[in-house]
């Protein structure tokens, strides 16, 4: 099983610390998905209001959260 099935799986478990720990690691992946495809399309020439309609955010918003990164 992979980690992001494991992580999904640990996501059900009864005990809430356990579960807890998974929506961290699934945020944290998700950030950095996020922040890769940000990068990627950045690359690629999109402006900052395409990629925050994308993300269904604000220019400002994506801009703020990823425009201090060099890609």
């Amino acid at each position: 099983m992979d980690a992001l099935s494991e992580t999904l799986v640990a996501a059900e478990n009864p005990d809430p610390a356990v579960g807890l720990r998974a929506v961290t690691a699934l945020r944290r992946l998700a950030d950095d998905l996020e922040a890769g495809l940000v990068d990627s399309a950045r690359l690629a020439g999109w402006s900052w209001q395409e990629i925050g309609d994308a993300l269904r955010v604000s220019r400002q918003a994506v801009h703020k959260k990823h425009g201090g990164r060099s890609v």
